[in-house]
């Protein structure tokens, strides 16, 4: 009796020895499995790779240039720059998605990618729709002709009378300035801002609209084009802070995001956003 009795308190002593080891390494397995589950977190950025200096496309990863998903090419300029600088900021790994530009607030919407940053003004219009980050850069307006153009002289807005004239669709650019040139040919809208660029190169069009940094990066690319900056003249073209302040755009209440990025942005102020934009201009593809 005391051998059988022996035999079943062993017994069970061995099972309930079998069953704590067991317990033990299912709790190891499922924090390893927890572990081995967190999600890498991913900032999908989108951008039109084909708007330098803020951004382009390019063949190498030259300069620090990121891998644009679904392609072979590299995407690099002032938007990737201050993209890889946010995503370290934040912890995240990046992204970048080429978008056209005026699929951008779709892509935006339907959650496709995280954010913006594609050099937009920070529109009144534009904020009915999506939330801005506070500016990432400040960009005033210029004009933008050949130099043996019969405007190349031109001191203010009055001086570019009856030009025709060009810029890139869903812009201040074309939406606000280039109404304000008296008996102005307006010419549709162009899609990307080379294609504006390429038809002031040929004589298609007298001068375009766009913003400074654009405008040189223009002339690196075309040294015949020349610069028509009327920012201290009387005769300027008439635009509101809101819309020459560059921000980045997320969708519609999605405030943690815009509160991480506003954090990191707080970290740089105008003197870094310009020292990063002149490296852009200066490492931009110099290709038609």
């Amino acid at each position: 009796m005391r051998n059988i009795l022996r035999n079943l308190i062993i017994t069970l002593i061995l099972v309930i020895v079998g069953l704590v080891s067991l317990t033990g390494c299912q709790n190891q397995t499922n924090e390893t499995n927890e572990v081995q589950g967190e999600e890498t977190k991913v900032l999908r950025v989108g951008m039109e790779c084909a708007y330098a200096p803020y951004n382009w496309a390019q063949a190498d990863t030259s300069n620090g240039a990121v891998p644009i998903s679904g392609s072979t090419e590299f995407a690099y300029g002032y938007d990737v720059m201050m993209a890889k600088f946010l995503a370290e900021k934040l912890g995240y790994e990046l992204e970048i998605y080429q978008i056209d530009w005026d699929s951008l607030p779709v892509a935006l919407q339907s959650n496709k990618i995280d954010c913006v940053i594609a050099g937009q003004s920070i529109t009144s219009e534009r904020l009915q729709t999506v939330d801005f980050t506070t500016p990432y850069y400040y960009a005033s307006i210029v004009g933008l002709t050949n130099s043996d153009s019969e405007y190349a002289d031109a001191t203010g807005v009055a001086n570019l009378e009856g030009a025709t004239c060009t810029s890139q669709i869903n812009t201040v650019w074309y939406d606000v300035c280039l109404p304000q040139i008296k008996d102005a040919n307006i010419l549709p809208a162009m899609e990307v801002a080379s294609q504006m660029l390429v038809a002031l190169d040929s004589g298609k069009t007298d001068l375009v609209v766009t913003d400074m940094p654009t405008a040189m990066a223009a002339t690196k690319v075309y040294p015949n084009m020349k610069i028509l900056d009327f920012t201290n003249s009387e005769d300027n073209f008439e635009v509101s802070d809101e819309e020459i302040n560059i921000g980045i755009s997320v969708k519609k209440g999605n405030t943690e995001l815009l509160n991480q990025l506003n954090s990191a942005l707080a970290e740089l102020d105008s003197t870094d956003f310009e020292e990063m934009m002149n490296t852009a201009i200066s490492v931009q593809p110099l290709s038609k």
